[in-house]
């Protein structure tokens, strides 16, 4: 038995470690054309030109076209948004699918396409396309294949782990985001100034390749090994609900056999019975919280988005920092974000708040990212101290909703011990999501010729916007801690 335990146990972190891995190449695969874009674009005045080299335009001679052009920014935005847009309605598709699709083929068939057309992408310098709708149809077609990470790894890992720290584990899980765009900063930076199809071609690679380890060595369900499921509710005969976690249980309105009030319960506890039929989409959407969380995250990941996408380039014209240096300073932001997901999982398991950790981080956010607008220039240390701290504020909700709150949501008690519901939960939350995602960059690149401070306006206003969709949860939630309602970890009454 001791033996079979430890056995579970080192499947399970094996699996965690196989996901982080997986997500971590999708999220490496985005990163380049963020980076790619200052060299797309550049000051030609401050670039030696070759002698040999025959001029027609003293200005835009070093710049790729079409992107030689003064609505270069707008033509960016086209880009971003063909990928983004392409995602977010691919999202709501995705978890449908993933539901009824092996795991194991779904991811695999995901990072091998999302492979290729980020080479495909890498590939247009050397074979010299300069056309918008080339590469835009390579933006839209990778949105669509990278759809297939997010639902299935966290319905693998929901599959692996209960509710037991679980925004802990899915904080630390979850640095797999920042790790990538972190990586794929840095490899793509290696030859940005050089040979920038490159900065494609490597990570396109590399994701491929993590496709092919998918295939061979993901496995999908405990079942599979022959090891336990995770029970995420117990229902008593009453139907107040228990997270129990391979043999762990914590209560939800219940201590062991003890009530609220302290009264020994002789109450036998029975286990929620599995249901194998898939949600529908307007069944997960009728979850308590799935609509409040969605909505917020769409602001969340406007936010973070906006600075995936346009923070080098920020960098870059406001700093006057070369593209790589550009792009390894906006991995400060991205490690922030690691520690800010992390306090957020650790901060919610505490509490039993969800909802309020992400309120007070998005309201912390929005002033920050006032004084680093203003401030954050002036020095070295200045700039890495408020992106580290920007970073976190704004990544720590994106990181928790996206993890823990999807999977909470997803294994919620008034699905009955429906098991396959995670995948389409995660799909409406990160699909939803990912309309911010979408609409933060095409705004960005319609109001930075306005001016930056524009741009960080509407960063401030969407995170106050965010803060207030969860406003009933948090009400509840405090109500909670007042002894107003029993207090629940998870979303026993959201």
């Amino acid at each position: 038995m001791i033996l079979c335990l430890c056995f579970c146990c080192r499947y399970r972190g094996f699996i965690l470690f196989l996901t982080f891995l997986f997500y971590t190449a999708y999220h490496l695969s985005r990163k380049p054309i963020s980076i790619v874009k200052s060299q797309l674009h550049r000051n030609c005045s401050l670039v030696v030109r070759p002698a040999d080299l025959n001029i027609t335009n003293n200005e835009t001679w070093c710049d790729w076209k079409p992107f030689d052009q003064d609505n270069y920014q707008t033509l960016f935005g086209v880009l971003d948004n063909s990928f983004l847009i392409a995602y977010a309605i691919g999202m709501f598709f995705s978890g449908i699918f993933g539901e009824r699709l092996p795991l194991r083929y779904y991811l695999s068939f995901g990072m091998l396409m999302s492979g290729l057309f980020t080479c495909l992408f890498g590939l247009g310098f050397y074979w010299n396309i300069h056309s918008l709708g080339y590469y835009a149809f390579v933006q839209v077609m990778n949105g669509l294949m990278q759809t297939t990470g997010w639902p299935a790894v966290v319905a693998c890992v929901g599959n692996w782990f209960g509710k037991g720290k679980r925004g802990f584990i899915m904080g630390v899980w979850n640095s797999h985001t920042s790790v990538g765009n972190i990586l794929g900063s840095l490899i793509a930076g290696v030859f940005v100034s050089s040979e920038w199809g490159m900065s494609f071609i490597v990570p396109g690679l590399i994701i491929a390749c993590t496709g092919i380890l998918c295939f061979f060595f993901l496995v999908e369900k405990p079942e599979d090994v022959n090891c336990s499921p995770p029970q995420h509710h117990v229902v008593q005969e009453n139907g107040d609900t228990e997270v129990q976690e391979n043999g762990e249980t914590e209560p939800l309105l219940r201590n062991g056999n003890r009530s609220i009030n302290g009264a020994v319960s002789t109450e036998t506890p029975q286990i929620v019975e599995e249901h194998s039929e898939a949600i529908s989409f307007v069944g997960a959407l009728c979850i308590p919280g799935v609509v409040e969380f969605s909505l917020c995250l769409m602001f969340a990941k406007l936010v973070s988005y906006t600075f995936l996408y346009w923070l080098p380039l920020y960098i870059s014209n406001v700093a006057h920092f070369e593209a790589k240096q550009a792009g390894d300073m906006s991995t400060l932001f991205d490690a922030g974000g690691i520690l800010g997901g992390i306090l957020a999982g650790l901060v919610s398991d505490f509490t039993g708040g969800r909802a309020s950790t992400c309120c007070v981080m998005l309201i912390a956010a929005a002033p920050m990212l006032f004084v680093y607008n203003y401030v954050g220039q002036r020095s070295l240390g200045i700039t890495v101290g408020m992106l580290l701290l920007c970073g976190g504020l704004v990544n720590g909700p994106y990181a928790l909703i996206t993890t823990a709150v999807s999977a909470d949501l997803g294994t919620h008690e008034s699905l009955r011990g429906n098991s396959r519901a995670l995948s389409t939960v995660t799909a409406i939350i990160d699909g939803t999501g990912s309309i911010g995602a979408a609409l933060g960059p095409l705004f960005a690149g319609l109001i930075s010729p306005t001016g930056w401070n524009n741009v960080f306006y509407m960063l401030i206003s969407a995170d106050i916007l965010a803060c207030l969709f969860l406003t009933r949860l948090v009400f509840k939630e405090i109500k909670g801690w007042c002894g107003r309602i029993p207090r629940a970890r998870g979303f026993k009454e959201i």
